[in-house]
């Protein structure tokens, strides 16, 4: 027996603990951070102030938080899952009364120290909820039309939420990590198809009811549409985002201008460069090289998910996991694919990256739910 195998298996139960975690995955998930301190450092023209700074404080008690609730068991969690979900519900219902309005939203909860955004909550308290509904139902009813009806109501509530702020973005978030968990539980492609058939008829509504009494999207929104298909009709208006981008995407070439050398952000062209237009600023800085490489670190980050999903023991803890995985893809596939014009602008930060302290703490915690569910794997 090895040195370190009799300190584990004597050491105390919390202790040991800790020596389980995943701690690749922690040192990927700080890595990730630190290039977002790094950014903001520079979006502020070098200085930690104003957000670099800020951002540590969060990403320090965000890590905190994740080694906090990876030493709580797993089935812990699941039986908080209900209690999580319905808490989610109540602050978005309170966000609609009495929330803080920002950029024309009413999306936050003004806590004083941070402004709390309970749609990030949102999109991993269904996960959760929608994991432990299907880690109590039989596998020989997960496609029984009566027992499809629970999942759409637990989905449906928070988009619908959501989307009243409006924040079309998370609302979009919430439903696809939603609508991937109910997948990866065993349902029926055909009410997938039914799903896409629908989502085609909504799209098709949404663009008939434009200048109409019932418009079902804000004007700003139609705006961003038309500015997908075509941002040179307004580059100077609702085009002028993604213009910015995209030269600050394509002059950073194959090794970027250097750092703190990008002429988009030291001109101030580019908008909001230190949210949701943060990796222009990282690959004009840094290049192809410097995009691609932050990409890798995401890639593995999802690799360590699913590994943890494969290797859990239980129905809860792997469809938990994946679902984590797959919320934390959409973050950064749709915040990629928005800047380079590959999708509408909605408003989706990079993860551990963009400034922000509710999507910093709310993912900080999902993967300490990952951690909880690496280290409990054997029961």
């Amino acid at each position: 027996m090895s040195f370190l195998e009799y300190n584990v298996k004597s050491a105390p139960t919390g202790w040991r603990k800790i020596l389980h975690l995943n701690w690749a995955l922690a040192l990927l998930l700080t890595t990730v951070a630190c290039v977002g301190f790094l950014m903001l450092y520079s979006v502020a023209g070098g200085s930690f102030d104003p957000w670099a700074s800020a951002q540590m404080k969060r990403f320090v008690l965000g890590f905190s938080v994740m080694l906090i609730v990876a030493m709580v068991p797993i089935w812990f969690w699941r039986n908080m899952s209900v209690l999580a979900y319905a808490a989610s519900i109540i602050l978005l219902l309170y966000v609609e009364f009495f929330g803080s309005t920002g950029g024309g939203a009413q999306r936050w909860i003004d806590l004083g120290f941070i402004r709390l955004q309970p749609s990030e909550m949102a999109k991993i308290t269904v996960v959760m909820m929608l994991a432990a509904y299907y880690d109590w139902l039989d596998l020989g009813k997960v496609s029984n039309p009566v027992y499809i009806i629970a999942p759409l109501a637990i989905i449906g509530l928070p988009v619908a939420l959501t989307f009243m702020q409006p924040d079309l973005g998370t609302a979009l978030l919430i439903m696809m990590g939603g609508g991937a968990v109910i997948f990866m539980a065993g349902v029926h492609w055909l009410y997938f198809a039914t799903v896409i058939g629908l989502g085609v008829g909504a799209v098709t509504a949404v663009l008939a009811s434009r200048g109409t009494e019932w418009a079902l999207l804000a004007e700003y929104q139609y705006r961003r549409i038309d500015t997908f298909l075509d941002p040179s009709i307004d580059p100077l208006g609702s085009g002028y985002h993604i213009t910015q981008s995209q030269i600050a995407l394509g002059s950073g070439g194959w090794t970027g201008r250097g750092f703190m050398q990008g002429t988009q952000i030291r001109g101030e062209f580019l908008p909001e460069s230190h949210t949701d237009f943060i990796f222009p600023t990282l690959a004009e800085e840094f290049g192809f090289v410097g995009g691609a490489s932050l990409l890798l670190l995401y890639v593995l980050i999802l690799v360590f998910c699913i590994a943890t999903a494969l290797m859990a023991r239980d129905r809860y803890a792997s469809l938990m996991v994946m679902g984590v995985a797959v919320t934390f893809f959409l973050y950064f596939g749709i915040n990629m694919a928005m800047v380079m014009g590959l999708a509408p602008v909605v408003g989706v930060p990079l993860p551990l990256v963009s400034y922000g302290g509710s999507a910093m703490l709310v993912l900080m915690a999902a993967f300490g739910l990952v951690q909880s569910a690496h280290v409990h794997r054997v029961r």
